[in-house]
């Protein structure tokens, strides 16, 4: 392509509907350009900016020179509401992890009846305001997020009012006369709003839904499913689909597919797991090279596009795994039946095998359809005491079983080590799990540990999903990536300026490698929960993109999800795609419908997780709700002018400290610092702190839960300060 003809392609792109901001690499790849034109579409942007036709937004990502603006003073954006009644717009095609410099301040009485999540369009007003950054007003609501809100029934003044459950609303909705459609007061309630609240008017709304009396058990998961949209039943069609394959299944024919049935094969999963999608095999070979077998579920078989199992799973995108149940992306009769590697049973997988140096370097890979059937079904405990004593497991799990599992842990080791000595960084908090009794209510929880059997798990599923990116790559072949891009240089800065003052040696964080030796000087002290928060902050989210933007904390150049096709919807086209490689024909792989598709499963897999938290929260509101005054241990989170927030080390409940309730001294807030400073004694409470706090109030519709503090830090602003002086020493020597 001719220099001008590139310009004028870029261009064309650039201005096209739906265009959102990109790396010039990934330009090429939308252009359908072949990898070594790379270079010239770089060189081609970068002209094309100096002569204002283009423009670099944050992140190096390429957009028109007059985004995002819409025309004149007006754009489009993004709003999200504060408790006090102003909000923020942030606008359409402002790149991920971008700060909140650019984002719109609307006043409360320009807000119009804009709710949370809704997309906006602003007129931008002359004149600057008390606060810094443009400011503006609504003049139209394009789209609601949703008009579906859960609450709680009562009645004033001979009317039938919700209070909506949250701080998204400030006052209650009306929902007509007392009693209606049975409701009484204290029920949870749905409500469809009929008439959004604004600044001049109450909201109106109609209940459509009573999920029973609040407080009761399992009310509450409801009311989360709801709040959520989550995905209730499967339509009747997609359970029809499913019947029809599980009639068509035939254990006993292999339909063409690679004959795996002799290899010793085993599954290793949480206890209580229902399905188990992937599979693991490992031989050594002669010349001592590794072959590593990953069997996973063949999903594709089943699910095939355009059907209705293929429209459920779409829109589903994946499996939401609440704390008291789970809603599968697919019917438990091909989740928990047909493609779960179920022990002594005939089942279909895409198998990839891949081969290793002694050393743990890839030299070969090699994918196809096969059937295994699993010789063992193992959990992770089991796993683990193996390895605490092999020879004690030799009878239990059989010679082949037991020879398996130790060359499993041999080379998970291996290439464990490999992927740090590269720079992967080991971001994983340790996850708490909450233990619920029969009727779902918080009795205790307890620390998820990353033990060696999970690593070794881990280990296989990352070398699998690495092998079936590059081969898809190796082809030009567009699929859905996992990426992670790397950090905006200004929240590195932010967190080398944290831990600076926690009084840790970094030299600067540009790399992974300061980051791998910060997390290890933290390890074991009393701020390393606070410096990996610190950290996950200052870390992009992983999306799903066919951008080939690579895997910042994998330290992978090319990564995506294949391991998963149960409950995760990229996994599944990942799976066809790889289906066509083998089969030599051409792949269905469409670049923009990639992109679409990629913001949904995002999109979904961010609403799954923000349900799971707000149900955590919810119910270990209702435990404290019982245990006012009961002490704990708790790290401080955050650090703002009004107050401290705090999260229990023990159950993992973020409370608030207001300002006003730490009376001994006149605290001021230290920006730089993040402290709050007291003005006579010198003490100070900052990011990290551990704190005693006693359990002070607990709202449970407004989802709010303060603490008092018990025992403060005895750290001084004068021993800090000793500290920060300490600390820049050692990184100027």
């Amino acid at each position: 392509m001719q220099a001008a003809e590139l310009s004028e392609a870029i261009l064309r792109l650039v201005a096209s509907p739906g265009y959102r901001p990109i790396k010039p690499r990934s330009i090429a790849q939308r252009l359908g350009l072949p990898k070594t034109e790379g270079d010239h579409v770089k060189a081609a942007v970068k002209k094309l900016v100096a002569a204002g036709k283009l423009a670099y937004g944050a992140g190096h990502l390429v957009r028109s020179p007059d985004a995002p603006k819409a025309a004149g003073n007006r754009l489009v954006g993004t709003f999200r509401r504060n408790e006090a009644g102003f909000g923020f717009v942030r606008p359409k095609g402002t790149p991920r992890g971008a700060a909140r410099d650019a984002d719109v301040y609307i006043p409360a009485k320009r807000t119009k009846d804009a709710a949370t999540g809704d997309v906006v369009a602003v007129r931008l007003l002359a004149g600057g305001g008390k606060r810094p950054g443009p400011r503006g007003e609504i003049v139209e609501i394009l789209q609601r997020q949703t008009s579906q809100f859960v609450g709680t029934y009562f009645e004033r003044d001979g009317s039938g009012l919700v209070a909506i459950d949250g701080t998204v609303f400030s006052r209650p909705i009306l929902v007509g006369d007392p009693g209606a459609a049975g409701v009484v007061p204290d029920d949870k309630v749905v409500v469809e709003m009929v008439r959004f609240p604004s600044p001049t008017h109450d909201g109106e709304g109609v209940i459509t839904r009573i999920l029973g009396q609040r407080g009761e058990p399992g009310v509450d998961t409801l009311a989360i499913i709801h709040e959520f949209s989550l995905p209730g039943e499967f339509a009747d069609d997609a359970l029809e689909d499913a019947r029809r394959q599980v009639e068509r299944f035939d254990q006993s024919a292999i339909d063409g597919r690679y004959d795996a049935l002799g290899e010793t094969v085993v599954t290793i999963d949480p206890a209580d797991a229902r399905d188990f999608d992937d599979a693991i095999s490992l031989e050594r070979l002669d010349n001592g090279h590794w072959r590593l077998g990953v069997h996973i579920a063949d999903v594709s078989h089943f699910v095939q596009p355009g059907t209705p199992l293929d429209r459920e799973a779409r829109q589903r995108a994946t499996s939401v795994y609440l704390p008291d149940r789970v809603i599968p992306m697919l019917p438990e009769l091909i989740s928990n039946g047909l493609a779960s590697l179920q022990p002594g049973k005939v089942r279909y997988t895409k198998s990839v095998y891949i081969e290793f140096t002694a050393e743990g370097v890839r030299t070969h890979v090699e994918a196809q359809p096969a059937a295994i059937k699993s010789s063992k079904r193992l959990t992770y405990e089991q796993v683990d005491r193996y390895l605490a004593d092999p020879a004690a497991w030799t009878r239990k799990l059989g010679k082949a079983v037991h020879a398996l599992l130790g060359r499993m842990h041999e080379l998970a080791m291996i290439l464990r080590r490999r992927r740090f000595e590269h720079g992967a960084l080991d971001m994983n908090l340790p996850e708490v799990e909450i233990d619920l009794d029969k009727h779902g209510q918080v009795v205790g929880a307890h620390k998820a540990e990353n033990t060696v059997s999970h690593q070794i798990i881990e280990e296989f599923m990352l070398a699998a999903n690495e092998a079936v990116a590059e081969t898809l790559a190796g082809r030009e072949i567009p699929f859905l990536r996992r990426i992670h891009e790397s950090p905006i240089p200004r929240k590195l800065k932010a967190l080398a300026e944290f831990v600076d003052e926690l009084g840790f040696e970094t030299g600067g964080l540009e790399s992974r490698f300061a980051i791998q030796s910060l997390l290890a000087q933290v390890a074991g002290q009393p701020q390393e929960q606070a410096v990996q928060y610190a950290l996950l902050r200052s870390m992009q989210r992983a999306v799903y993109s066919p951008e080939p933007l690579g895997h910042y904390a994998l330290a992978s150049d090319c990564y995506c999800h294949f391991t998963s096709p149960i409950r995760r919807y990229p996994d599944l086209t990942v799976h066809r795609l790889l289906d066509a490689v083998i089969q030599g024909r051409p792949p269905a792989a469409d670049y923009d419908a990639l992109v679409t598709l990629g913001e949904h499963c995002s999109e979904r897999e961010q609403r799954a997780e923000d349900a799971e938290r707000e149900l955590i929260k919810l119910k270990l509101l209702a435990y404290f709700s019982t245990r006012i005054g009961e002490e704990m241990n708790a790290v401080v989170t955050g650090v703002e002018s009004y107050g401290l927030f705090a999260q229990g080390v023990g159950l993992p409940a973020e409370g608030f400290i207001h300002v006003d309730s730490l009376a001994d001294d006149y605290y001021q807030f230290d920006r730089t610092t993040h402290t709050l400073a007291g003005f006579r004694s010198g003490s100070a409470y900052r990011l990290g702190d551990l704190l005693r706090v006693a359990v002070a109030r607990v709202d449970i519709d407004r989802r709010q839960l303060d603490f008092r503090v018990v025992r403060r830090p005895k750290r001084t602003a004068a021993k800090a300060q000793v500290r920060r002086k300490t600390a820049r020493k050692r990184r100027n020597s």
